[in-house]
């Protein structure tokens, strides 16, 4: 008695790779086909596999597994496609982590709007050995962020995955607004 759904058939039965006198033994062609219904998921997945690494066609629940591989923290909440695009460009974003180009790619991969980051940048210094350097301010980052439907835009996490993107001093200011 069969319990379940139908199987996989299998890509390679292992009763093809007997020799001769042990075609027509019944027992034979009965066990293997028993472990060839075993088997049969099992190389399904393997010959899948670059399928559970292409994060284009990876499945949902694999997505996060991968992001966690490529050291990428895609946080919750995110949609699907998202996310993907997030995993698929990890190595652009952390050759460029830290960076204004970084930030701006991070941002748009997240939003696919428009995006411009102005930071207050720069250093300070002085001609004289011990004196006092002049106070620029806190650092800080404005983002400002152009999509069709601004309302559509989560602020609260998408301003988290900014400060998680910047380094931890500088102040994050987020600006959303319409094409």
């Amino acid at each position: 008695m069969r319990i379940g759904g139908p199987t996989l058939p299998t890509p390679h039965p292992l009763a093809d790779r007997l020799p001769a006198v042990y075609l027509e033994d019944d027992f034979t062609q009965r066990f293997l086909a028993a472990l060839d219904e075993v088997l049969a998921p099992v190389f399904t997945a393997l010959d899948g596999f670059a399928g559970y690494l292409d994060p284009k066609v990876a499945p949902e629940d694999f997505l996060d597994w991968l992001a966690h591989w490529v050291a990428l923290d895609v946080g919750e909440g995110w949609s699907v496609l998202q996310r993907r695009a997030l995993v698929a460009n990890a190595v652009q974003l952390h050759r460029w982590r830290g960076t204004r180009r970084g930030l701006i790619a991070h941002v748009r991969l997240l939003t696919g709007g428009q995006v411009e980051v102005v930071d207050s940048g720069g250093c300070t210094s002085s001609d004289r050995p011990g004196a006092p350097l002049p106070d620029t301010g806190p650092a800080r980052v404005v983002v400002r962020v152009r999509v069709a439907d601004p309302g559509a835009v989560d602020r609260v996490r998408l301003s988290a995955a900014i400060a998680a993107a910047v380094p931890a001093h500088v102040v994050v200011e987020l600006e959303v607004g319409g094409l």
